[in-house]
C-alpha cells in the first residue's frame, strides 16, 4: 500500500521559498501568478494492507517526524 503526505506551511506563516519562486516566475515573464506557497510531498510504501490502519500510522508519523505541526499542516492520501 502507498501513502502520499503533502506538507504545507500553515496560512499566515511566512514562506520565503514561495516568495523567491514567485519573484523568479515574474522575472521569467510569468505574470499571471498571484502567490506561491511551497511545500513538500512525501511518498511512503507501507506493508500495511488495511487502509484505515495505514492512515492512522501515517498520521502518527506526521505528528512525530514528517511535519512540524506548529507551523505546518499535512494531508494524507492512501493510494
Amino acid at each position: 500500500m502507498k501513502a502520499r503526505v503533502t506538507v504545507m506551511l500553515k496560512t499566515g506563516v511566512l514562506d520565503p521559498q514561495g516568495k523567491a519562486v514567485h519573484q523568479a516566475l515574474g522575472a521569467m515573464g510569468f505574470d499571471g501568478v498571484d502567490n506561491v506557497r511551497q511545500g513538500k510531498v512525501i511518498e511512503l510504501t507501507l506493508s500495511e494492507t488495511d487502509a484505515a490502519a495505514a492512515e492512522k500510522s501515517v498520521g502518527e508519523m506526521c505528528e512525530k517526524l514528517l511535519a512540524n505541526t506548529v507551523i505546518e499542516s499535512y494531508k494524507i492520501e492512501i493510494l
